[in-house]
């Protein structure tokens, strides 16, 4: 069965700049997703009616609506440093309101969701923690409770309504899109080496995504993607519902690169419109940053990589400017991979002759949905190990696994069927890697490779 899921509506656009990506901005901190254990709405149209076990939660101001949620929240270590309450709207035509509501803290933390009645609710007393303006139907949207999710216990949130045209959100029994308490404890560790960590293939109707999402909850650092973000289409309703929920609770320290199902829609716009400035200017789907001693280019193996073509100038040029000892960059399209359902991809040469002519140090691939790593080489594949570059197929973000054919020079280490992210420690002059598999599985690979 396919997840039930929407987009996350921007309350707040978070634009990533260099400082973001830095990695003194790189919060050590861990992120813990909590659903209600308890929620419900009442309703003075029904004085006596209880809704705990409906799979909508109400809020209008006439007739009047109420609605009650209740969070355990349990094994928190550090200090809050961020509690977002996401709440999602009905996908229904009436479930969208130009006031999304008042949010309070609430004493009482004793209700029961099958008992709670307009007669008997309980009263929402405490502080206001924020509120939403105008709400769609079929939405997520965020309210920041930190102010009052302090650390571990038991709190109650109560949501009212000015308005006489109402909002309708969902409860926890509707799945995937029930209210979620997001909370991020811990501290912000002194600057160190910058970590870089993703995949690519990633979010469908399986689950595989929230598995490797919940990677990226408990590791710091820059998310970077190698394409076929979502699928099968890439469209703006597939990122809203597959991707959105999961690997997006990440996406404003993501820096993404383009696959051919993000571009199965025309231009890629769901993608572009999705990502916005973080997947670089003008829609163009390639640019570059900074990590500490790292200059990292992302690439659009979607677009004419010949030589001599726009990309593959700007990327001589961007690689020439660069003033950084250490050289990385990712696309989608592999050049090298041992994988059964796409052959290697001699169309993005030139991208790898540009940076073999520059001294990089890393190439990472997507697209063969697996994890491989090569040896470093040269342009045509032959084995360097003065200037070539060492290469990554991690391609198993969250999509069906494939299988391998025949294995390629200079192939090292290899698994399919283990989704999982790759985590690069970026040092001062050289790099750490790291699978790190999902829960329940075993696989792992990891070394050190000194940059040129």
């Amino acid at each position: 069965m396919s997840r039930r899921r929407a987009p996350l509506a921007v309350l707040s656009t978070v634009i990533v700049t260099a400082a973001t990506l830095t990695a003194s901005t790189a919060a050590q901190a861990a992120t813990t997703t909590f659903t209600p254990t308890a929620d419900t709405y009442v309703d003075n149209g029904s004085t006596g009616t209880n809704y705990g076990t409906s799979g909508q939660l109400g809020i209008d101001n006439s007739p009047i609506k109420r609605t009650f949620l209740k969070f355990t929240v349990s094994g928190i270590t550090g200090s809050v440093s961020n509690a977002k309450l996401r709440i999602h709207t009905d996908d229904v035509s009436g479930a969208a309101s130009p006031n999304g509501g008042t949010f309070r803290a609430m004493s009482n933390v004793s209700w029961t969701e099958t008992a709670v009645t307009w007669n008997n609710q309980p009263a929402i007393d405490g502080a206001t923690v924020g509120s939403l303006g105008s709400v769609v139907r079929n939405a997520w949207y965020e309210v920041d409770v930190t102010s009052y999710v302090t650390g571990n216990g038991t709190y109650s949130i109560g949501i009212t309504s000015s308005s006489t045209d109402g909002a309708d959100y969902d409860s926890r029994e509707s799945g995937s899109t029930a209210p979620q308490l997001v909370v991020t404890d811990g501290t912000i560790p002194p600057p160190g080496d910058p970590v870089w960590v993703g995949a690519g293939d990633i979010a469908d109707s399986g689950s595989g995504d929230t598995a490797t999402a919940a990677l990226l909850d408990n590791i710091q650092g820059t998310v970077w993607t190698t394409g076929d973000n979502v699928y099968p289409d890439g469209t703006a309703s597939q990122f809203n519902t597959y991707y959105e929920p999961t690997w997006g609770r990440h996406k404003a320290r993501t820096r993404p690169s383009p696959g051919n199902h993000d571009y199965h829609t025309s231009g890629a716009t769901g993608y572009y419109n999705y990502f916005g400035a973080q997947a670089g200017p003008s829609g163009r789907g390639y640019y570059s940053y900074d990590l500490g001693n790292w200059h990292i280019v992302s690439l659009n193996s979607n677009i004419s990589m010949s030589a001599g073509s726009a990309q593959e100038q700007w990327l001589r040029q961007d690689l020439a400017a660069s003033t950084k000892p250490c050289t990385a960059a990712y696309w989608h399209h592999p050049l090298f991979t041992s994988g059964a359902n796409h052959a290697p991809s001699t169309a993005t040469r030139p991208l790898f002759q540009a940076l073999y002519d520059a001294n990089a140090d890393v190439v990472v691939f997507g697209h063969n949905h697996q994890y491989e790593r090569f040896a470093p080489q040269n342009p045509t594949g032959g084995l360097d190990n003065s200037r070539g570059i060492r290469t990554f197929v991690a391609g198993m973000g969250g999509a069906g696994a494939y299988g391998f054919g025949t294995i390629k020079p200079n192939s090292e280490a290899r698994n399919t069927g283990t989704q999982g992210v790759l985590k690069l420690t970026l040092r001062s002059n050289s790099f750490d890697w790291q699978f790190v598999p999902v829960a329940g599985k075993t696989y792992t690979d990891s070394g050190t490779t000194n940059c040129h």
